[in-house]
C-alpha cells in the first residue's frame, strides 16, 4: 500500500550527508531510513566496496527498501543498533546518521494519530509491534505519571491541571480517540494558542509511548562504541529535549554531570565537534514545513 513518494523530501539532506565525509569503500548506517531520501544520498557517494545499513521499525518503511547490493535494510528499533549490526557482522562503522522525530508520512496517514489535524484512535507508535500505545498511556497512567509525561517531554507548566482533568475525566468513560482527548482538554486549548499547545500535548504521549529519550540516550552511547576514530555522527533533531541530549553527549560524552579530570585537571572527550549548529535555509523551510525545527549537529570521534 505504501509507496515511496508519500515520504517527503529528507530535511538537510546535502548538509547531513556530507557531515559523514563519505569514504567510497566506507560502512555507514542510516538509523532512520524512513523514505530512503538520506541512504539514496549515501549510496550515491559510495563506491562498489561501500556498505549502508538502514534501521527502521516502522512497517510501512519497508515498502521502500533500495534495490542495491550495497543496502541493507534492518527492520528495528536503532536502540538496538550495535545488536543487529553484530548479526550482520559488523563491529565498527566509518559514520551514522540519524534524523530523529517522527516521518512526515507518520504524520499524514490518520490512523496512526500523530497529527493534530485527523480524528483518530489513540496510538501513536512507530512500530505495531510496541505494546504501549497513546491510549494506555491516557487510560492508564496514574496522575503522578501524566503529570511527569507532560511536564517532562511537552515542557507544559499547565501539566498537573492537564494530569488532573484527564484523570477526572476517564472515571466517567474511557477516552478512546485523538478528538475525544482535545475535547477533556478543551479549556486548556485557546484558539489563538490552540495549535502550539496541542502540539506539546501530543509531543509529550508520543515520547512517552516510543521511548525516545532512553532510545536517544541508548544509540548515542552505542555509536560512540561503534564508530571508528575519526568516524562522523550526524544527528538531526526537531525539538529541545532532544537536541539537548545530543549536544551534551557530542561535548562531553555524558548525559549529566562533568567528565571526570586528570591529575591535572584535563578530562578527555570522545568526540569533536565538526562545524557549528546547522539549520534549514529560509527556501527549505518554506518547501517543506517539517523542516523548520530541525538542528543539524556533527560531530567525529577522536
Amino acid at each position: 500500500m505504501t509507496m515511496t513518494m508519500e515520504y517527503h523530501n529528507p530535511v538537510l539532506l546535502k548538509e547531513t550527508v556530507d557531515g559523514l565525509n563519505i569514504k567510497p569503500d566506507g560502512v555507514y548506517v542510516d538509523v532512520t531510513f524512513g523514505g530512503g531520501g538520506h541512504s539514496k544520498e549515501i549510496l550515491s557517494r559510495l563506491g562498489p566496496n561501500g556498505k549502508l545499513f538502514g534501521f527502521d521499525q516502522d512497517e510501512d518503511a519497508q515498502a521502500n527498501d533500495l534495490l542495491d547490493e550495497r543496502f541493507v535494510l534492518i527492520p528495528e528499533n536503532f536502540r538496538y543498533i550495535k545488536r543487529f549490526l553484530r548479526f550482520q557482522g559488523v563491529k565498527s562503522v566509518d559514520g551514522i546518521l540519524a534524523d530523529l522525530g517522527v516521518s512526515s508520512h507518520q504524520f499524514d496517514v490518520p490512523e496512526r494519530g500523530f497529527s493534530t489535524r485527523f480524528d483518530a484512535d489513540l496510538d501513536m507508535r512507530m512500530s505495531k509491534r510496541n505494546e504501549l500505545n497513546a491510549f494506555k498511556v491516557i487510560n492508564e497512567y496514574d496522575e503522578a505519571n501524566l503529570k511527569r509525561v507532560f511536564l517532562d517531554y511537552g515542557e507544559l507548566k499547565v501539566a498537573p491541571a492537564l494530569a488532573k482533568t484527564i484523570i477526572e475525566a476517564r472515571e466517567l468513560d474511557a477516552i478512546s480517540t485523538t478528538d475525544e482527548l482535545k475535547s477533556v482538554l478543551s479549556r486548556f486549548l485557546p484558539e489563538q494558542f490552540k495549535n502550539k499547545i496541542l502540539a506539546q500535548i501530543y509531543q509529550a504521549i508520543r515520547i512517552e509511548v516510543n521511548q525516545e529519550m532512553d532510545v536517544l540516550k541508548e544509540f548515542l552511547e552505542q555509536s560512540l562504541e561503534l564508530l571508528k576514530p575519526e568516524g562522523r555522527l550526524s544527528v538531526i533533531s526537531y525539538h529541545s529535549l532532544e537536541d539537548r541530549l545530543v549536544k551534551r553527549f557530542i561535548k562531553n560524552g555524558l548525559f549529566e554531570g562533568e567528565p571526570e579530570r586528570d591529575f591535572f585537571g584535563n578530562f578527555s572527550v570522545p568526540f569533536k565537534s565538526i562545524g557549528k549548529l546547522i539549520v534549514p535555509s529560509e527556501a527549505e523551510i518554506k518547501e517543506n514545513n517539517r523542516a523548520r525545527s530541525a538542528k543539524l549537529r556533527i560531530a567525529e570521534k577522536k
